[in-house]
């Protein structure tokens, strides 16, 4: 399954969809109903899992979408709406094994499988799948993915011996699919890895190619004396004669606010820094004597190859992951494929 919810990761929903069925996913994974109604109407066919009980059923039975029940109330809401259009529902059942986020509880899973079951006895469900979600399997030899995996061995156990026939079971996530072979079951749900990234201490697998790379063109360039401040708040001020250079992105469009500093800019064959607070639409780059002109471009992050920062970078820099950096991205940012 390739997962391609928040816009796929920022990178574009539909033409991450199609570049991933093309390369042989036979899933596609989105948050909530109407993501995966958009695909429906871009005329994508492959099957569709939606994660989140989150949208209106109806239209997503209509479409053809497993929708996630991780309660049996949920599972008895979808029913009712696929009586009512005379259409049965796909549903997959949510164990929660140890995320204590979406899906059932041990204690609660026998009442979402027989809520299940019985909705499926009346022809208004089909339980297509059994699943769960990893709390960490991006640290490696943490102790309770061991856990979760026995815990959803016992669901999956008590479903089956109850009556209910998955097409597909699942619980590994991009991490566990790229280091916990043993969760790797019917489905694997890469998500980040699908565009090179990971939550993986120290990065994604060098094999792994991030696909995105930020640029722009720098809008102005001046010589300004020494003692210039910059930005807003004078948080930075020039020590002696210098080139600035204006960068027409902003924390509108996925550059962090907290970047001011750090050497993450690439033009010329190296590193600059932020100069002063980042804005809304812009930030400065101190270039000192550096001959950079208008309409020259810099980089602030691609896949590594000439020396450029990284999302992985960006996140380890600010606190934060590479999926973040990614997601973070704008609208109005123009997204350019090859």
């Amino acid at each position: 399954m390739a997962v391609v919810k928040a816009d796929g990761y920022g990178h574009g929903m539909m033409p991450a969809a199609r570049a991933a069925l093309a390369g042989g996913a036979t899933w596609l994974g989105v948050a909530d109903m109407s993501e995966g109604l958009a695909l429906r109407r871009a005329g994508i066919t492959a099957p569709v899992l939606c994660l989140m009980a989150v949208g209106e059923p109806a239209d997503a039975i209509a479409g053809g979408i497993d929708l996630t029940a991780g309660s049996a109330a949920f599972a008895a809401a979808v029913a009712a709406v696929a009586q009512r259009a005379g259409v049965p529902a796909r549903l997959q059942l949510k164990a929660d094994t140890g995320l204590g986020r979406g899906g059932a509880t041990r204690a609660d899973w026998p009442a979402l499988v027989d809520a299940a079951l019985a909705a499926q006895a009346r022809g208004l469900v089909r339980v297509t799948g059994l699943w769960s979600h990893f709390a960490c399997a991006d640290m490696p030899g943490h102790p309770s993915v061991a856990a979760q995996l026995a815990a959803f061995a016992d669901a999956v156990a008590l479903a089956e011996k109850a009556g209910v026939t998955p097409e597909i079971r699942h619980i590994a996530n991009t991490a566990a699919g790229l280091t916990v072979p043993e969760s790797r079951l019917d489905l694997v749900r890469f998500g980040g890895a699908v565009y090179g990234l990971s939550t993986l201490p120290g990065g994604a697998p060098g094999w792994l190619r991030p696909a995105m790379t930020l640029r722009a063109r720098l809008a102005l360039v001046k010589r300004v004396p020494p003692g210039s401040g910059v930005s807003y708040g004078h948080r930075y001020v020039t020590a002696r004669e210098t080139r600035l250079g204006l960068v027409p992105l902003g924390y509108a469009d996925g550059v962090p606010r907290a970047a001011t500093g750090l050497p993450l800019v690439s033009a010329r064959g190296r590193r600059w820094p932020v100069a002063g607070t980042v804005c809304m639409d812009q930030f400065v780059v101190d270039f000192g004597d550096e001959p950079v002109s208008e309409g020259e471009e810099v980089v602030l992050f691609g896949p590594g190859d000439d020396g450029e920062a990284t999302a992985q970078e960006w996140g380890e820099a600010l606190a934060t992951i590479s999926y973040d950096i990614a997601t973070g991205i704008g609208g109005r940012v123009a997204r350019v494929y090859r």
